[in-house]
């Protein structure tokens, strides 16, 4: 049926195996006219985007790489749904564009086969007839179109070739009618599925569609078994079913290879005399880089040399725009702090959306340069060769390869390691990643190990010194040998949560994720060069899914915090003496005017500073925040925190690095002094004492206890949300933020009552 006038928008959707260039086909026809989510009940992403052919408006939807439309994962079976015009939230396809890889025809029109038995007009595009020449295969695309009866276009899709000619055939194909075909299967089984379709017609309003029936009869033990047989009603089905898989063994047609026969042999018909190959196989460019890239040991050497270059580039290339972020935020403060006087409206602004926005945003110019080295990466084909030589080490955690650059992109930022998780097709592997992708230091971390193994921890090599020969005057008699003890403290805290990882991992695939290791079956793509566009068109689109996702949320959290560090801000309850030395001050520094009380006028400004500050910290310790500081005293003194460390602990939820900031406050320092570099944030830090007593606060065990504490527990709160996203569920969140709190408390104990053990 064609399309008419009462609906404008045209539905297509497209479909195709994996690395046939499917996605750089989809960016290339929508353009920026994109929007990206989730469909409802599941976590699989829906991908929309829209242009406009001829003056007609198209909706595309790029459906999941797949191999087959055999549903065995959410994934597979959303493909069918959307396919079928099954699923409410997008409307039913009016035609299907199918995208091959010319080089693997074969393998590619086994998907076509089943896309020709749903009843809706296809288009084939026919991708990469350059790799196709490459390898030696020579595509008589002429009888192709003879043989097929649906249109086939030749496109070159990251170069954008032949997508005006596409664009022609896809409009004219919306108003043709489906394509005729002919069952491949034969025609025992093509009895058995009448006999089944009018079983489950009898008595029905809307019987199920044939592909579905037929996907019923196929898929023994499949995803339709397990999970979609309650839609057919019918208790004695599975009997039914049963009955007729034995009766088509019998007759020489077993279910599943009846299938794999039945598409085989209708995909040797279509290709006969249309491909040719030379007599002898070429090595091609892509054969002679997999012999260093996939070597054991050369290829693992490039592999630690290309994730060095990305992680140091992702700190040094993003270093000076999150200082100009930095710096905008503390204008945009300064500007607020000029307008507004001092009040509730004030402090919201400065310390809660700015700082809120601003604490995101400083992050964001290394997710983007993370972004653009993966999506490089991905683009040119090496990200596959990485999973393949990770493999053999993830499976003995029970994990495959492509959990490995998840994990390894966690070490940046966890938001964006849980993202990448989307390339696992194994459900429980993919859970599994992102349980303990968290457990990898961040960069968020870094400011807290930073400043506690520069205050607490020995700058003192551990080592031996080496006797320098006479005859080399210019070097001293002797050199040391060794490892400095805080370069070694901070490796640790980053081997903590890599060991972590392990042990949570090993738990949850042998208990609540049992199941057996997947095999690690990846296509290596052919390498090519990476489209300039489609690199920065993925490396935008993740950057903003960050910003949207993430920042929102810790926006959100960050105002909560301050709410509950800034009220109820009661004066009454503070030292009023602390009120008549600030007015004193204030009316000192005011009659100070004449310009040889310069001096004067610096030393009374620097002193009010010091007032407002310590004005501040009591404020703080009154708060609802202080309050709950004290309160959860009792539970954290076993770690050797009082309920000072208690409130910035509590302050840090929304993102990490606030803790620093945090204890900047409530030991009365300035802005300008709470930071990781701050000299006076660590000589105050070792001087702080228990209150009321002259015993210290800080020593190695309590900085040791924190920095365990923070290596392991919950990122953020924008982790959580995004982990939610991905999961569809706070289910996953919740446990994941009670297991490594969990995790981080016995940590942290553990280290504390043994360091202060060794000390005694």
């Amino acid at each position: 049926m064609s399309v008419t006038s009462e609906r404008r928008t045209v539905i297509v959707a497209l479909i195709g195996n994996p690395n046939v260039g499917k996605s750089t086909l989809f960016n290339a026809l929508s353009g920026v006219r994109q929007r990206v989510g989730n469909y409802p009940g599941v976590t699989v992403e829906k991908k929309i985007g829209r242009t406009s052919i001829h003056g007609r408006s198209f909706e595309l939807i790029d459906l999941p790489g797949t191999y087959s439309l055999s549903p065995r994962s959410p994934d597979e079976m959303i493909a069918v749904d959307v396919l079928l015009g099954r699923r409410d939230d997008v409307g039913a396809p009016d035609a299907v564009l199918c995208i091959v890889d010319a080089s693997n025809l074969q393998r590619n029109l086994y998907l076509v086969s089943q896309v020709l038995e749903l009843g809706r007009p296809v288009v084939l595009a026919l991708n990469m007839l350059d790799v196709a020449l490459e390898k030696g295969h020579a595509i008589d695309v002429e009888r192709l179109r003879r043989q097929l009866p649906v249109p086939v276009v030749e496109i070159q899709a990251n170069r954008r070739r032949g997508l005006d000619q596409l664009r022609r055939v896809l409009n004219e194909a919306v108003d043709s009618p489906p394509p005729t075909v002919e069952s491949p299967f034969p025609e025992a089984f093509q009895k058995e599925l009448s006999d089944l379709r009018a079983f489950l017609t009898d008595d029905a309003d809307s019987p199920p569609p044939r592909y579905l029936i037929e996907r019923l009869l196929l898929d023994a033990g499949g995803y339709l078994d397990r999970a979609k047989l309650h839609e057919f009603q019918h208790d004695d089905l599975p009997a039914k079913l049963a009955d007729a898989r034995r009766r088509l063994a019998e007759a020489g047609s077993p279910v599943p290879a009846v299938e794999a026969m039945a598409r085989y042999q209708w995909v040797g018909h279509v290709l006969q005399g249309v491909v040719s190959h030379d007599a002898e196989r070429k090595i091609t460019c892509t054969d002679r880089i997999d012999r260093v890239l996939t070597h054991k040991v050369w290829g693992t050497v490039v592999f630690l040399i290309l994730m060095a270059l990305m992680f140091q580039s992702v700190f040094y290339v993003a270093e000076p725009a999150s200082f100009a972020i930095e710096w905008l935020n503390g204008r945009l403060a300064g500007l607020v702090d000029a307008v507004l006087a001092e009040g509730a409206l004030h402090s919201l602004l400065i310390n809660g959306v700015i700082g809120g926005v601003g604490g995101v945003l400083e992050f964001l110019p290394q997710i983007f340069t993370l972004f653009f080295f993966i999506a490089v990466l991905e683009d040119c084909g090496y990200m596959a060769r990485a999973a393949y030589l990770m493999d053999k080490l993830m499976s003995r955690v029970g994990l495959s390869g492509k959990s490995f650059i998840p994990l390894l992109s966690s070490f940046a930022c966890a938001i964006p390691g849980i993202m990448a998780t989307r390339v696992i097709e194994n459900p429980r592997d993919r859970l599994t990643t992102i349980l303990v992708a968290p457990l990898m230091s961040c960069s968020a971390r870094m400011p807290v190990y930073a400043l506690l193994i520069a205050a607490f921890i020995p700058n003192m090599l551990l080592g031996v010194r080496v006797a320098i020969p006479s005859q080399w005057p210019l070097l001293p008699d002797t050199l040391p040998l060794g490892i400095g003890l805080q370069g070694l403290t901070l490796f640790a805290m980053y081997a903590i949560g890599v060991l972590a990882a392990v042990l949570v991992a090993l738990t949850l695939k042998s208990t609540l994720l049992r199941g057996p290791t997947p095999p690690f079956v990846m296509e290596l793509p052919t390498y090519k060069w990476p489209s300039p566009g489609g690199v920065l068109f993925r490396m935008f689109e993740r950057g903003w899914a960050f910003v949207r996702r993430a920042g929102t949320l810790i926006l959100a959290v960050a105002i909560v915090i301050w709410a509950a560090t800034y009220y109820p801000r009661d004066p009454s309850k503070l030292d009023p003496a602390l009120f008549e030395r600030q007015a004193a001050l204030e009316t000192a520094l005011s009659q100070s005017v004449a310009p040889e009380d310069d001096a004067n006028r610096a030393a009374l400004q620097a002193e009010l500073d010091d007032v407002n500050t310590e004005i501040e910290g009591e404020f703080v310790r009154t708060s609802y925040l202080g309050r709950a500081g004290h309160f959860i005293e009792p539970a954290v003194r076993p770690l050797g925190w009082d309920w000072r460390i208690g409130c910035a602990v509590i302050a840090s939820f929304p993102a990490r690095e606030v803790v620093i900031a945090t204890l900047g406050v409530i030991y009365k320092l300035g802005a300008d002094e709470a930071s990781e570099e701050s000299e006076t944030l660590r000589e105050t830090l070792q001087d702080a004492t228990w209150e009321g007593t002259d015993r210290p606060v800080f020593n190695i065990p309590v900085a040791l206890s924190l920095m365990v504490f923070f290596s392991l527990c919950a990122q953020c709160a924008a982790t959580l949300a995004v982990m939610k996203r991905e999961t569809n569920s706070w289910r996953w969140p919740a446990f994941t933020f009670f297991y490594m709190t969990t995790l981080a408390y016995l940590g942290a104990l553990t280290t504390y009552q043994i360091g202060i053990r060794l000390m005694s």
